[in-house]
């Protein structure tokens, strides 16, 4: 359903259908009507196998998805890992995130969700339903004790009913978790841009069976906590802090850098400085911990952050006799543009396929972002 959901609201679907057709098969994406209202609904056609952590794991490393989305999608398989684990005990072969159709699930959901390029998530609270469900484990309360433990885990909010059946499953449950970055009480006003309509698969009478997602644009200065973790190192070599750095914004680090310093007795050496979301900070901090052999982690917790709204618009830039769309991001405060940025691996692909100086892509593709926020009348950059 999250998947058909962010499908419908505007993800870009065919580099989702190749993610997920990357680790299981070629998914079937169908039109569905759920009480009149029109959504979309997504068929993984996988098989029901039970799979190894390992296992899902190699299928992960075939994923034919963007870098940030396949990190995204680990992080949710070890989510469900971790609370089958507080549930049953050692999993060797587990079934929630070991079965196929959940690996699908996870890769499409995060794929969509990164190609939407949202700053933000919020999750309303989650109707959980209720009565018993008969699963690979016997007969279960509603929640399934492996939801159970991914909420209590988080910061999401449920509340029981309103009718009883699983209304959400470990899965979606982990992908909501791992998404949501924004309590709903805290999300400002905002102008609607979209709205999708993801379908389940049951029919259930009077109340619908869908989930409903919202594309929004706040146009205020938004606001989050991060935290920063620090480290010094003078004994490590330039290749594994860079193989460090990259790791580390696999892994979700919101930036990631490494500043040379003296340390003492004069020698030369690096200060690394991670940008965290709190959530975030024991994972990352291992990273750092098992990549360079620092024995300690400075941590400065919930540092407030100022955030610009931003968003991506295509704008057309002729080179020559050629005419292309390129992504720019706008970066505002306000009704004050300050930033304009073409997406540089749109503008060295076109460059490579020319032969040209990739700047000369960038000032073209800036120049024509320019006069397109003009014609909008969105001026004082």
């Amino acid at each position: 359903m999250i998947t058909a959901a962010l499908l419908h609201l505007g993800a870009d679907r065919e580099p989702v259908l190749r993610a997920m057709a990357s680790v299981v098969k070629e998914p079937l994406i169908e039109e569905a009507e759920r009480n009149g209202i029109r959504a979309l609904r997504v068929r993984t056609r996988a098989e029901a196998v039970p799979r190894t952590l390992g296992e899902v794991r190699e299928r992960m490393k075939t994923a034919d998805a963007p870098v940030p989305a396949v990190a995204m999608a680990e992080r949710v398989i070890a989510r469900l890992h971790r609370a089958e684990e507080a549930v049953h005990g050692e999993v060797v072969h587990f079934h929630e995130v070991g079965a196929d159709d959940a690996i699908a699930d996870i890769i499409g959901a995060c794929t969509a969700l990164h190609l939407l390029d949202a700053r933000h998530v919020a999750v309303l609270p989650i109707a959980l339903g209720g009565g018993l469900i008969v699963g690979s484990h016997g007969t279960l309360p509603v929640p399934a004790p492996a939801t159970a433990a991914i909420l209590s885990a988080s910061h999401l909010q449920g509340y029981p009913g309103p009718k009883d059946g699983e209304l959400l499953t470990p899965t979606g449950a982990a992908l909501l978790a791992e998404f949501a970055t924004l309590p709903a009480s805290q999300v400002p006003p905002g102008e609607v841009l979209g709205v999708g309509y993801g379908a389940g698969t049951r029919e259930t009478g009077t109340m619908p069976n869908l989930l409903r997602v919202f594309l929004m644009e706040t146009g205020e200065v938004e606001q989050d906590r991060v935290e920063i973790l620090e480290t010094s190192v003078d004994d490590v070599t330039p290749e594994v802090i860079a193989h460090a750095l990259t790791r580390l914004m696999d892994a979700g680090a919101r930036d990631a850098s490494a500043i040379p310093s003296v340390m003492k007795k004069g020698r030369s050496g690096h200060l690394l400085r991670v940008i965290s979301e709190p959530a975030l900070t024991g994972p990352l901090a291992l990273i750092l911990a098992e990549e360079l052999g620092t024995l300690g982690i400075r941590v400065i917790p919930s540092v407030h952050r100022l955030i610009a709204s931003r968003r991506v618009v295509k704008v057309p830039v002729i080179i020559g006799r050629e005419t292309r769309e390129v992504s720019v991001k706008v970066g505002s405060l306000g009704d004050r543009i300050i930033s304009v940025k073409p997406e540089f691996e749109e503008a060295r692909a076109w460059a490579e396929a020319r032969g040209i100086p990739v700047r000369e892509v960038l000032r073209r593709a800036e120049e024509a972002a320019w006069q397109v926020i003009s014609r909008e009348g969105n001026h004082g950059g």
